[in-house]
């Protein structure tokens, strides 16, 4: 008798695990994300902006920061025998940014150091700006995604205030939760925009610093090869 009540007992259990989880309420995060409203399709074209602009700015600059240490060496070879020809030869198969900085030097041996060393402090400016192109457009991502956010969360508490109002003593939760799913969804969204876009900006602008140090090295170095007495 008493295993026969315990065989009852296990199974009504298992009936009501099984309706609480087949009653059991999932939301995917797509459906998260609707519940915040327009401004979660704003924040969502600046996250594609904010991945876009990072893997193209960063792979461009990896590119230009690549430095080929036999360049340097083949143009003070070519310097040294009066080869200049060859010198610009080898600076037209080398499309980087240090080739188009050397070679504004190169057609100007013959004038005066400063004006040579003014014409490669140029040129290297010109490529750095052009490595920082669309980068500033992070730093304001990651300063407008977050007000975004916390004016989504301002929207949402004005909304689910409004429903609290116009519905009386009849206030449900379920009347409030679209103003306060707006409220904290939004927030969220711009955080998480915010901070990948603030990383990437940071990650962007310290190699452009790097290329800047290997562009300043390369300049002096050029320059020194010209005070180099010839052999």
């Amino acid at each position: 008798m008493t295993g026969f009540l315990l065989l009852q007992l296990s199974t009504s259990n298992n009936l009501i695990s099984g309706q609480a989880n087949s009653s059991e309420i999932t939301l995917s995060v797509y459906d998260l994300a609707l519940k915040g409203g327009w401004i979660m399709a704003i924040l969502g074209i600046l996250s594609i902006i904010t991945v876009y602009i990072f893997i193209e700015r960063y792979l461009t600059i990896k590119k230009a920061s690549q430095d080929d240490k036999h360049f340097m060496n083949n143009i003070r070879d070519f310097i040294h025998n009066g080869r200049l020809d060859s010198a610009l030869a080898l600076w037209r198969n080398n499309e980087s940014p240090i080739a188009r900085m050397i070679e504004k030097g190169l057609i100007r041996i013959g004038r005066p150091l400063n004006d040579i060393n003014t014409a490669i402090e140029n040129v290297g400016k010109l490529e750095v700006s052009k490595m920082e192109k669309n980068i500033a457009g992070l730093a304001t991502i990651a300063g407008a995604a977050p007000m975004l956010g916390f004016l989504g969360t301002v929207i949402g508490m004005i909304i689910a205030f409004y429903d609290m109002s116009m519905a009386g003593n009849n206030i449900d939760i379920a009347l409030l939760s679209n103003g306060i799913y707006q409220a904290m969804v939004t927030t969220v969204g711009g955080l998480i925009v915010g901070i990948f876009a603030l990383v990437f900006y940071n990650i962007l602008v310290s190699r452009v610093e790097k290329l800047v140090f290997i562009l300043e090295a390369r300049a002096s170095e050029f320059m020194d090869l010209l005070h180099e007495p010839a052999s």
